[in-house]
């Protein structure tokens, strides 16, 4: 290996790649480009950022062109291409999931288990009230929020510690990860439905969240909406 080679970080751009391409014509090099984006979401196994899908095309690429002509010429497709958690992803279209459920059984392929309606519900506060202590979670619902129950959403990767909260102990606070949005479709947390239009709006309100009976109104891709009810 040469030296030029052991120095360089694993992220870096690879030598041999041709980005530029300029000794093609435009059209076969924007042909080209679709390509090796395509590709590269295709291979990955979460959203992939425009950092990363820029190091496989030419500096003056519009990435959001390359895009709309890679959805386009989905059209029609099984899948999609979405944009969630900050990156693109190809998606299985939604008119597909009883197939995919038929095929793979009720989780679908997806690895991770139905979330249970207490799940549920305390996953929705986390959302919309992050960074929040399991103490101020069970203050919210009126009972205790069971350090089990916080573990299976760990667990999912939908929740992480966020900072220490400024109360006396300075216990942890939660906070949802990109894995969450990703598995809600959502691209950031401004895509949530806004709480208080949901309340004026009828559809929501706290004194039915605080008595268990609501459900949140949006659901991951491929999951069953009718989550189990412990």
């Amino acid at each position: 290996m040469s030296e030029a080679a052991a120095r360089r970080k694993p992220d870096d751009q690879p030598a041999l790649l041709d980005t530029e391409l300029e000794h093609l014509p435009p059209e076969l090099r924007w042909r080209e480009w679709m390509g090796r984006v395509e590709a590269v979401i295709f291979a990955a196994n979460e959203p992939v950022t425009r950092s990363v899908l820029a190091r496989v095309v030419g500096k003056n690429c519009n990435l959001e062109l390359i895009i709309d002509d890679i959805r386009a010429e989905l059209a029609g497709r099984p899948y999609e291409l979405v944009t969630v958690a900050g990156g693109w992803q190809h998606r299985t279209r939604k008119a597909f999931g009883d197939a995919i459920h038929a095929a793979f059984g009720q989780q679908g392929g997806q690895g991770t288990k139905e979330l249970s309606r207490s799940e549920a519900l305390v996953l929705m506060c986390i959302a919309y009230f992050q960074p929040i202590t399991r103490g101020e979670l069970s203050s919210f619902f009126g009972k205790e929020v069971s350090r089990d129950l916080i573990g299976v959403l760990r667990a999912q990767e939908l929740i992480a510690s966020g900072p220490r909260s400024p109360q006396p102990g300075a216990p942890y606070t939660y906070v949802t990860t990109k894995n969450f949005l990703s598995q809600f479709g959502l691209d950031t947390l401004r895509q949530l439905p806004d709480f208080e239009a949901l309340e004026d709006a009828g559809l929501l309100s706290k004194k039915k969240l605080l008595a268990g009976d609501i459900m949140p109104e949006f659901s991951p891709h491929h999951r069953n909406a009718d989550v189990e009810i412990e």
